[in-house]
């Protein structure tokens, strides 16, 4: 079957061949007849089968058919399509714009990330097309920018990962000024229950299209994992993409802040690299996104939010540098590579405290990993973080999952970051000696080491002027050297607790009785525990 069987018209048909498309894929051979009949659409799908063509063609088809003078100067919203991202929207829009460049048709997308202002001002001059995400669009909404009383088709694509994000109760608010006359087309990956619910509501009598690929990406996908610990989790990666030849390859993290971590370790290690995530301007994930596709960024390091609707060919690796919390995400990221029956690696670097998480990917994916190990001799060179840091950095990332947790449907609002959170070693207002102190761990020329605490006192059991550990701090009439500024917790009230104990005016030497003082009985002077 060609484009040219499926009944659309020729502006539409030109603009497809200048794109040099002649053969439908089986979802848009499928979806296109009956949404051009004005039937609802239920599109059943994996991403890069071109669900995208399988409703913009259609939509443009109609709209162009049925074009009618405009009341006034201001063109009406006759058609509306939601996707759950930036990246996503602004690629269907795109596409609109291609299919629909023959055409009078005018098409803008509405998303976060970006000033309103100029998004009003396309809308106060009409639009045919309105390309949204569901947290813009309802803020437009209720400030009164947009009118969706006249829209007659309405798409929702990767309707799962909606609702996946919290986006439910948007959906809602959206559809509620539409007529219930419109045509309406859903499609999704998958149909668990909650779009099996929606698909039932807003849907009538509806051509189910379903494609299943002939080969799964798990099948065609090399699948391995690599058992490291924490601290030598960069490092590792970075050695294991030294090993391999990649062409072009993605970085999957938890959180935001690990994205930009990993982004800057692989930038020091050699590799093109940049990190995108729901942190960054819209026009910056933009020029990065532009970058990764022209090949000025080998490695693109993301969340699994911001990675939604990245469509770029030719993705050699994928590494699941966080093993993902919910199984069904891991099919999600490596079908990022071996699309189109190509081929693909995926390697997942999985801790010890990560092992219930591969676990359950095992499970969902019926098999086990083959487990992978890097040089011996590479992996004692690997250099490990010390103890403290570590146990730092796992503190900002539980903080950053409770974070990150606001792209999940929740927008606006002040930040949820605890007093005193989040604070590292090195960060502001915690000053460390450029060289390690007595008894404590250099970590290299020109790195900023925490002191250890117990180097600033008598060793256990010693005392002091017997000439031994404890006489370089002096003798029984020296003062107790104060202790260092104790770093942060990332956890607010044990934060403020410990600045109230640590206070310099409650400090020995400092002028201060030390530790707060109790009155003991039946004397007249304090006395300290």
């Amino acid at each position: 079957m060609l484009f040219s069987e499926l009944g659309l018209m020729e502006p539409v048909l030109l603009a497809i061949e200048a794109e040099g498309y002649t053969v439908p894929t089986p979802i848009q051979a499928g979806a296109i007849p009956p949404a051009i009949a004005g039937r609802d659409v239920l599109g059943i799908a994996q991403t890069g089968t071109g669900k995208t063509a399988a409703f913009a063609l259609p939509t443009l088809h109609r709209l162009f058919c049925n074009t009618q003078p405009s009341q006034g100067t201001r063109k009406r919203i006759r058609a509306l399509a939601i996707a759950p991202t930036r990246e996503l929207a602004i690629q269907i829009r795109d596409s609109f714009m291609t299919y629909g460049k023959k055409t009078p048709l005018r098409v803008i997308a509405v998303v976060g990330g970006v000033s309103q202002d100029t998004q009003v001002r396309a809308l106060r001059n009409g639009v045919d097309v309105l390309v949204a995400t569901p947290g813009r669009l309802v803020d437009l909404m209720q400030q009164g920018h947009v009118d969706l009383s006249q829209v007659e088709i309405m798409v929702l694509d990767e309707a799962d990962r909606m609702f996946d994000m919290g986006f439910a109760p948007d959906l809602r608010r959206i559809m509620q000024p539409m007529s219930p006359k419109r045509q309406n087309m859903l499609f999704s990956a998958t149909m668990p229950s909650a779009i099996v619910d929606l698909a039932r509501s807003i849907l009538k009598d509806p051509a189910r299209i379903e494609v299943k690929p002939e080969r799964t990406p798990l099948e065609i996908i090399e699948q391995s994992v690599m058992m490291v610990h924490r601290e030598h989790k960069s490092a590792a990666l970075a050695a294991y993409l030294k090993g391999v030849n990649i062409e072009r390859g993605i970085v999957f993290t938890r959180t935001k802040h690990g994205a930009d971590r990993v982004a800057k370790v692989l930038a020091r290690s050699g590799f093109p690299s940049d990190a995108i995530h729901g942190n960054k301007r819209q026009n910056i994930r933009q020029r990065i996104l532009t970058d990764f596709k022209n090949g000025r960024i080998a490695v693109l390091v993301a969340t699994d939010i911001a990675a939604r609707g990245i469509d770029v060919t030719g993705i050699t690796h994928v590494v699941n540098f966080d093993i993902p919390l919910e199984a069904e995400t891991y099919v999600h990221r490596i079908g990022r590579t071996g699309r189109a029956g190509a081929g693909g690696t995926a390697i997942s670097l999985c801790q010890p405290d990560e092992r219930r998480l591969l676990f359950a990917v095992e499970r969902v994916i019926g098999k086990k990993l083959a487990v992978r190990t890097l040089d011996p001799a590479i992996m004692r060179d690997l250099p490990a973080q010390s103890a403290a840091q570590a146990k730092l950095d796992e503190a900002d990332r539980e903080f950053e999952e409770r974070e990150d947790r606001n792209d999940n449907g929740r927008r606006g609002g002040p930040s949820r970051r605890p007093m005193g959170g989040g604070r590292r070693f090195d960060g502001p207002g915690v000053a460390y000696p450029r060289s390690a102190p007595a008894g404590g761990r250099s970590d290299g020329p020109g790195m900023d080491s925490p002191p250890r605490y117990a180097s600033s006192y008598p060793a256990p059991g010693a005392a002091a002027g017997r000439g031994d550990a404890s006489a370089d701090v002096g003798g029984e009439d020296a003062p107790r050297a104060p202790r260092p500024p104790r770093p942060s917790t990332g956890f607010g009230l044990v934060d403020r607790r410990l600045s109230r104990e640590f206070r310099p005016s409650r400090l020995p030497g400092k002028g201060g009785a030390g530790p707060k003082s109790k009155r003991a009985p039946g004397k007249g002077r304090p006395r300290t525990d």
